[in-house]
């Protein structure tokens, strides 16, 4: 076990207690992707225009806005998800389609919609069609962006809390100790051909941020919370605690390491912007 890579041993991992939750490269779609699916879409492709979605903070770099808040769910066996929207059929500028869109999330007064995900080329994932079967759940990927996850997780492997339950000791040689215990993996990516990559963060200071605000309450839960894993600068996989950070005061934050881009996943923020809407079917 690598000493830049610590945490107790494990016991009965599988015991479910439900209680408080590599390096950048570029993923999927860049922008001449996303230029060429702007060019084939048209009017009456689904979503789309002025957003206001719920984001990780960019605090430095060049990245335009944070990246958008997925939020989390514990199943009964204590396995993670990414909730999906309410899929509905709506009519739009004349023509019926299918859209992803709940409303009052949870009583928090947020609509949460489909359109949050809707940058980077990410739009024309099959996982981003609203219909798209899944059954949501938070997968460890190939390359897992923690030495931990190699130790716990096959690839494809959803992700548990038991393998969270030393989130208060964890730590991998960068920045402080204590802050949380991070995981990368992808989110309604099965039998798909892109991948959506998302991170996950169990921490107490996402319980206590969860405490007076709404949205947090419902988004998060037990001191889990997870975001598209997508630089908004130019679509980058950033990484909580990165190795390099720290020269860039970045050391406990969210770092992309393409173009030094950093976020605090610990401030969520509402973000105004220009989400594309998906290709035409």
């Amino acid at each position: 076990m690598s000493e830049r890579d610590k945490y107790p041993a494990e016991s009965g991992r599988r015991r479910f207690v439900k209680g408080v939750v590599g390096g950048a490269a570029l993923a999927g779609v860049g922008a001449t992707g996303a230029a060429a699916i702007n060019s084939a879409t048209q009017a009456s492709g689904a979503g789309g225009g002025s957003t206001q979605a719920y984001a990780i903070e960019n605090t430095d770099g060049p990245a335009p806005r944070g990246m958008p808040q997925i939020p989390v769910e514990i199943d009964d066996e204590g396995y993670l998800k990414g909730v999906w929207p309410e899929v509905k059929t709506v009519e739009q500028q004349g023509v019926q389609v299918t859209i992803a869109e709940t409303e009052d999330f949870k009583g928090s007064g947020v609509t949460y919609s489909t359109d949050w995900f809707q940058f980077c080329g990410v739009e024309s994932y099959g996982g981003i069609n609203p219909d798209y079967d899944s059954d949501n759940y938070f997968r460890s990927g190939s390359s897992p962006g923690y030495e931990w996850q190699n130790e716990a997780y096959s690839e494809g492997d959803r992700l548990h809390v038991d393998d969270f339950s030393d989130y208060r000791e964890w730590s991998n040689g960068v920045g402080s100790d204590g802050l949380g215990k991070p995981a990368t993996g992808r989110w309604r990516s099965e039998d798909a051909e892109d991948v959506i990559p998302i991170q996950v963060i169990k921490s107490d200071r996402v319980q206590e941020m969860a405490q007076n605000d709404p949205w947090l309450e419902a988004s998060t839960e037990e001191g889990y919370i997870a975001w598209l894993n997508k630089c908004t600068h130019f679509c980058c996989v950033p990484k909580f605690k990165s190795e390099g950070s720290a020269k860039f005061g970045a050391e406990n934050d969210v770092y992309c390491q393409c173009h030094q881009s950093i976020y605090d996943p610990f401030s969520i923020v509402q973000t105004l912007f220009v989400a594309r809407p998906r290709p035409t079917e």
